[in-house]
């Protein structure tokens, strides 16, 4: 068998649309175009190494840097800022295209050894399938290491080796909910998927949109059942293991059965366009109350408070489960930092993470672009200006250790038609148990591709 892959980023269908602005009041407007090039501070420096200014230690070096536009944001812009200030480094960007293009663009510059000073790429399978040791620094004897949290770490150590430093916050898979209708009916956040339910049959007696679902987007369907995966670990903690080597099925596993017969429960309770409604359309009616619930990443929370009459009537809970006493929150791991392990500037780049994970900095990118969910860093409490559905509801899971990182950073298996079907089930057009047993023989073909012995 493959040695175990520690961690997985959801990819493909799932990563669409994550480059967003965080949950704040401050500037939604981030990044650079995508041509490349563009600098977070004008590059005056070289990279031959610092002045000798004792107020600007590293005045002179220019620390080059490559990115998508989610990661080159107002925030990160905003500490580059004043770090150059504080410290003196200049910075310059180039731009990663993303998706299929950008990993084999790092793929092909890691080979050659062109890599800039550091860089923002994914934690979890697609550092493993870089073989990160080619040309990322391990930085476990790094000071900063001891900021971040496990969950993070597992998600950026390979063979003991740590590779990544957290470049923004987390974010959940979740039901986003309108909370002026749960007061008008004084309903109360359920802990169990039996009071989920009992609350979808009181919104629809009151004529109101008990769920919203995006059949006119498929990979926003995948939520419930990703997001579900909080439930079936605690019901089986070897589940992740046991999966990747084949042990164990979504068909033969009862909890794991069970996060795709939830979608069978509310088909009843489902916007009349279900089959025809976007992401966009998603973020407007939660906001605006034409629907109370929606199983989604929490990455959408800042589209939705751009159409919200108050900010705090949004908010965030896990998907529930069986147990009241156990209800969690199921979590993806950010973008991470990684320093090439050849750069000439491994002094001004650690001088740079010191500055970045400082209370000081945090409470700059956060205050300016805001979070999708709780910081990877022990210990820090986000800003004021960060909505309260971040800043207390998803924080609240943090505080109380109820928070298991999402399958795919626990296993490399995923089916690829997953998508397609949690719509269907979504809609009503094959059951929970078809759907398990059917998403079973195609997670079993991805497992042989990747050299697993599934029987």
């Amino acid at each position: 068998m493959k040695k175990k892959v520690l961690s997985l980023i959801l990819a493909g269908t799932m990563t669409l649309g994550l480059a967003l602005t965080g949950c704040s009041g401050g500037s939604d407007n981030g990044g650079s175009d995508s041509d490349g090039g563009s600098t977070a501070a004008e590059d005056t420096g070289s990279d031959e190494g610092g002045s000798g200014d004792g107020d600007k230690p590293y005045a002179g070096i220019t620390l080059k840097w490559w990115a998508g536009n989610a990661e080159n944001n107002p925030g990160t812009q905003a500490v580059m800022e004043a770090a150059t200030e504080k410290l003196g480094m200049e910075f310059e960007v180039e731009v990663n295209p993303g998706g299929s293009e950008g990993d084999n663009i790092i793929k092909t510059r890691m080979a050659s050894g062109d890599l800039p000073d550091f860089m923002a790429y994914n934690s979890g399978s697609k550092l493993y399938d870089l073989n990160p040791s080619r040309g990322f620094m391990d930085i476990s004897d790094w000071d900063i290491v001891d900021k971040f949290d496990d969950a993070f770490l597992s998600s950026v150590t390979i063979d003991g080796a740590v590779y990544g430093a957290p470049q923004s916050s987390t974010q959940a898979g979740a039901v986003i909910y309108y909370k002026p209708d749960y007061e008008e009916l004084k309903l109360e956040v359920p802990h169990t998927w039996d009071e989920f339910v009992d609350n979808c049959k009181a919104l629809s007696d009151a004529g109101k949109t008990p769920v919203y679902f995006t059949g006119g987007e498929t990979w926003a369907t995948q939520v419930l059942f990703l997001g579900d995966y909080y439930n079936i670990a605690a019901a089986n903690p070897t589940f992740a293991d046991d999966y990747t080597e084949g042990k164990a099925k979504y068909a033969d596993v009862a909890e794991a059965t069970r996060s795709w017969t939830k979608y069978e429960d509310l088909v009843d309770y489902l916007n009349a366009d279900k089959s025809a409604a976007t992401v966009t359309d998603g973020n407007f009616a939660i906001a605006t109350g034409e629907a109370t619930h929606w199983f989604i990443l929490t990455q959408q929370l800042p589209l939705i408070l751009e159409n919200a009459e108050n900010p705090d009537d949004i908010g965030v809970f896990g998907v529930p489960g069986d147990d009241a006493d156990n209800h969690g929150l199921t979590v993806w791991e950010p973008m991470s930092w990684y320093v090439n392990k050849d750069t000439e500037n491994v002094d001004a780049i650690k001088a740079f993470f010191e500055f970045y994970y400082s209370e000081e900095a945090l409470d700059l990118y956060f205050g300016t672009y805001g979070a999708n969910g709780p910081s990877c860093i022990k210990g820090y409490e986000l800003p004021e200006s960060v909505c309260s559905a971040v800043r207390v509801d998803m924080q609240k899971y943090f505080d109380d250790g109820k928070t298991v990182p999402a399958l795919e950073y626990q296993s490399p298996i995923k089916g690829t038609t997953c998508e397609q079907m949690t719509t269907a089930v979504g809609l009503g057009q094959m059951s929970g148990e078809e759907a398990a047993a059917m998403y079973d023989d195609d997670c079993k073909k991805s497992a042989v591709q990747l050299g697993y012995d599934w029987k």
